[in-house]
């Protein structure tokens, strides 16, 4: 067989095997795309830097510029149309001839192509784990994973700004990652360090003093508050409860209901009663969090142990 005949062979093989793999993920739920580099605009990058040529891990490349809606997420053709230079390239290969590097973002730990999204397939169905790469770096504070979606993109790059606004890497330094699963939920994070702010400011022991800075007021709310709020969840197995939730999604429900049951009972509950009240009351039945699980372990986002 030809070199040319062997490439359209591989590459018909490629485009069915995207075709079963876009069954499976419609059947899973799960996304089967590449990711647009512009989503990367979400995460806030701060930093440019050229960094040469590299060899990258070819599975960790998992978007593109330009070309993220004529491959799949591990990066098999979908359009016929793409046959001639998938060939062109296959063909090359089988000869020895040496291919150019491609030219990649780097965000975190992973990659977007800029060019060279067909070498990237080819070598994707050759199970080549290396390939040689211009590299341009971007440096984000939260960074994508392969997983990700735009609004888990949109959700990180919140989380971003939220940390560049408390300083809180820090002044906490190792502190746990506060993660929602519903965008726009940071801005009341700082709603919240601020009203520790001006409690803390009017705090007897501090006449005299200088006011509280945003900073001092932020390391306190996490100590304080949010720890205490997350060492109960754990302590009485809340999260349990909630299957595809997170601590910070518990802890923003928790504070509401802490404050309704201090209304209701004229005095502060304190945050571990609320804590057990509101699992205690606000879970879902047994059945719905039977089928929210079924899901989650459907997507691989949930392990059967939990």
């Amino acid at each position: 067989m030809s070199a040319f005949d062997q490439a359209k062979h591989e590459v018909e093989r490629a485009r069915f095997l995207g075709d079963v793999r876009d069954l499976l993920a419609i059947l899973r739920r799960q996304p089967n795309e590449l990711l647009p580099f512009e989503w990367v605009r979400h995460l806030a990058p701060d930093g440019e830097f050229q960094r040469g040529l590299q060899t990258i891990e070819v599975d960790h490349i998992i978007g593109s510029v330009d070309r993220y809606r004529e491959f799949d997420r591990h990066y098999l053709p979908k359009e016929r149309h793409l046959d001639e230079r998938w060939i062109g390239v296959r063909s090359a290969q089988l000869q020895g001839k040496e291919l150019p590097p491609i030219q990649v973002y780097k965000v975190g730990d992973l990659y977007f192509v800029k060019d060279g999204n067909h070498r990237v397939s080819v070598a994707r169905r050759q199970g080549q784990k290396y390939i040689d790469a211009y590299v341009i770096e971007l440096h984000v504070t939260v960074p994508p994973e392969e997983d990700d979606t735009l609004k888990t993109l949109i959700i990180k790059g919140e989380y971003a700004q939220f940390l560049k606004a408390t300083n809180l890497d820090r002044v906490v330094p190792g502190h746990c990652d506060i993660r929602f699963t519903t965008p726009g939920r940071y801005e009341r994070l700082l709603e919240h360090i601020r009203t520790r702010q001006y409690f803390l400011d009017r705090k007897p022991e501090r006449a005299g003093l200088p006011p509280v800075t945003f900073e001092e007021a932020a390391e306190s709310w996490y100590r304080r508050m949010y720890s205490r709020i997350v060492e109960n969840i754990e302590k009485h197995d809340v999260m349990t409860r909630f299957p595809g939730r997170t601590e910070a999604d518990l802890y923003l429900w928790i504070m509401d209901h802490r404050y309704f049951l201090t209304q209701k009972y004229g005095h502060d509950v304190g945050s571990e009663e609320a804590t057990v009240d509101f699992g205690a009351h606000h879970a879902p039945p047994a059945y719905k969090r039977l089928g929210q699980r079924m899901r989650l372990m459907l997507r691989g986002r949930l392990s059967p142990t939990m």
